[in-house]
């Protein structure tokens, strides 16, 4: 099941008897977690029929004797084990048992964060059949401009896709964050509006002109000057621009720069599927296939790679503040 069934299922009522949520991304775990614990019961009858436990507090006996419990106020009794990856899951027999007949008045979730349980194990077979697994899996980097652009969407509003890719840049793939952040722009601006690049340096504080995307924008047009402001920038505030952050940015680019020269249909469409962009970068990944031969991007791979190995000390000699290093890197694509 999709988290969206999910969801629906859950604001009808329609409950399964255990919820194991569980993955490295932890946005999707919370959402269903707190969908359940927010729409089931009332405040009236949480008092009584809700119990909250986290795993490294409690113990599969203590667990199954009061999932076995009848609700006292309600249809239903609800059991939120948080932090679930703290339990001593090698103890889980009485576990087992229970879910091999599980109450159907009692709705048990697990919250497992930060990792996965064993698919080979009994115990996660046992939890297919009695109920609802959720896998979340953390997103790919290049995936999360196209996350928000959904998610927007979804919403009933409006992001440009530049908008889109620069809250990506600078925000990575912590889902929860974005989804803070999403917040925020849906508060501040008007639903009717289209969300620009400036509605993000406004509401998120991410600076439209000086941020990594203009930085591979400009190599991309080989726009030295434009390149070296905004290194000079990055290079007066690095805590807002950290040099591995950078340095990774500028790698991803050109290896789509790179996958671009050897794409057999560059028509926007096939093309943007292909590097997993939006339609309307693909101009911009066409002009720096222009600009960089293979030759020259397998050149400039290899000295971002190296910048990288110096910026994080290996083979670096005498210490060169990372402002310096990043205009060395520059000035070697530029050239």
């Amino acid at each position: 099941m999709d988290i969206q069934s999910i969801l629906a299922d859950i604001k009808k009522k329609k409950l399964a008897p255990v919820y194991f949520l569980h993955g490295e991304e932890s946005y999707y775990i919370d959402i269903v977690c707190d969908a359940i614990e927010h729409t089931v019961l009332d405040d009236a009858q949480k008092g009584f029929d809700q119990t909250i436990v986290y795993g490294k507090d409690t113990d599969f006996s203590s667990l199954v004797s009061t999932a076995k419990r009848y609700p006292m106020m309600s249809d239903y009794q609800v059991i939120l084990v948080k932090e679930a990856q703290n339990m001593r899951w090698k103890d889980d027999a009485l576990l087992q048992q229970y879910l091999l007949q599980p109450l159907p008045s009692t709705v048990l979730v697990f919250s497992y964060k930060y990792g996965k349980l064993d698919k080979r194990r009994k115990v996660f077979n046992l939890i297919q059949k009695a109920g609802v697994v959720v896998e979340s899996n953390k997103l790919y980097e290049d995936k999360v401009a196209g996350w928000i652009y959904d998610q927007m969407l979804s919403k009933g509003r409006k992001i440009h896709p530049q908008a889109a890719a620069l809250m990506a840049e600078y925000l990575g793939a912590d889902l929860s964050k974005i989804a803070g952040e999403i917040e925020k722009l849906e508060l501040n601006i008007d639903k009717q509006q289209e969300i620009t690049v400036h509605d993000i340096e406004a509401n998120i504080g991410i600076s439209k002109d000086f941020n990594v995307f203009e930085l591979n924008s400009a190599l991309a047009k080989r726009d030295r000057t434009k390149a070296l402001r905004i290194v000079h920038y990055f290079a007066a505030n690095p805590k807002s621009n950290p040099i591995p952050v950078v340095i990774a940015s500028l790698g991803g680019y050109f290896i789509k720069v790179l996958k671009y020269h050897y794409l057999p249909d560059k028509k926007a469409s096939e093309a943007a599927k292909a590097l997993g962009v939006h339609p309307f970068f693909v101009k911009e990944y066409e002009l720096a296939a222009r600009h960089f031969n293979r030759r020259k991007l397998f050149d400039v791979i290899r000295q971002i790679k190296d910048y990288d190995l110096k910026s994080k000390g290996v083979d670096a000699g005498p210490f060169t503040p990372s402002g310096e290093l990043l205009t060395e890197l520059v000035f070697k694509i530029l050239h």
